[in-house]
């Protein structure tokens, strides 16, 4: 995943443009300028099967066993008490750097802890750099709780009391800052008192919801992770308003590098992003109502649009490296499970 040699910031937003989709080249224009590098093309479909939501999570590779990784979990309860946590652990057997082994943070942990397999593990351990992973998902057998991440994946709207995910569903969102402040409070300090790790090399990987929590916490608490990977991050939501937060993004950590790793299948990989800047949309504004055809398609259209233009503008802020990498003809649920080798890799560096 190292990048390319640099280009000019102008050819590389026509390499942009032209893809469909490779990835385009790194992009400096002046002395340090962040770069837009492209990351590894996937190879071949999924590794296992992208689990819906209401599907329950089978046999994983904790209770197959494996010979390179021992899994650990612990749980606990949000603050007010209405929603449930269960952090998986794997941890390499391999002894720890000095420093310590890299973390990724996984969310949605059921759905995501099932897509790990055997194979992924034995990959790593005979790299010689395995990463210990924590899997930060729910206290049910379901893949998914769509209710709990609905809260804890989307910001706060400010004027809004509550902010809404869905108001026709009665499924409140805006409770981002809230489920960052646990993790920084009960879930880092919990995993260094079991798994002694690394934070310069500690990675945060989201899908869909958790793509788009991925992304506000690298725009709101920048110094939480060193590495930030997002797969189809949900940038439409509330009428696409991290692009706001966007706009008042938090500067970066001084003297330690900051990555984001963007992916994305699907409509968003025959995007154009040859206009970086958002734009006002002429007339009223799309809908995206969960659960229509018009809602999916603006949605799918937003994206398309939406996340390799925003990854082509933070590839300009300074001291923050961003690869994109698209994976055409993967959809968005299938996209899970296909996000995952290419993040274990950041997160091994």
């Amino acid at each position: 995943m190292s990048p390319l040699p640099s280009l000019p910031r102008r050819p590389l937003l026509l390499a942009l443009a032209a893809v469909g989709l490779q990835a385009c080249g790194a992009m400096p224009s002046s002395p340090g300028a962040a770069a837009l590098s492209p990351a590894p093309s996937p190879s071949g479909p999924p590794s296992g099967p992208a689990r819906a939501a209401g599907q329950k999570v089978g046999p994983t590779v904790a209770d197959r066993g494996s010979p390179h990784y021992a899994f650990d979990h612990f749980e606990f309860d949000s603050v007010d008490g209405q929603r449930h946590y269960r952090v998986q652990l794997a941890v390499p057997q391999a002894p720890p750097p000095g420093a310590g082994y890299p973390l990724l943070l996984m969310l949605d942990g059921n759905a995501a802890f099932g897509e790990l397999s055997d194979g992924m593990l034995a990959q790593m351990a005979a790299g010689g750099r395995p990463v210990a992973i924590a899997a930060l998902g729910y206290q049910t057998e379901q893949a998914i709780d769509v209710t709990a991440r609905a809260y804890d994946y989307t910001p706060p709207v400010p004027g809004e009391h509550p902010t809404w995910d869905s108001e026709a569903r009665r499924r409140r969102g805006g409770g981002a800052d809230v489920f960052l402040n646990l993790i920084a409070q009960q879930v880092l300090p919990e995993l260094r008192r079991r798994v002694p790790f690394d934070a310069a090399r500690s990675t945060l990987w989201g899908h869909s919801y958790g793509g788009l929590l991925t992304v506000y916490a690298l725009l709101t608490r920048p110094a939480l992770f060193a590495r930030y990977a997002a797969a189809d991050p949900s940038l439409w939501w509330h009428d696409s308003f991290i692009l706001e937060v966007e706009r008042h993004a938090r500067p970066l950590p001084a003297g330690r590098p900051t990555e984001l790793l963007l992916m994305a299948g699907g409509a968003a990989t025959a995007a154009r992003p040859e206009a970086p800047a958002p734009q006002a949309p002429a007339g009223p504004a799309p809908s995206f109502a969960e659960g229509t055809p018009a809602g999916r398609a603006n949605r799918l259209a937003s994206m398309a649009e939406a996340v390799p233009r925003f990854a082509a503008r933070q590839a300009q802020r300074a001291g923050l490296s961003v690869q994109w990498l698209p994976f055409p003809g993967v959809g968005h649920g299938p996209l899970r499970a296909a996000s995952i080798p290419p993040t274990l890799r950041l997160a091994a560096r």
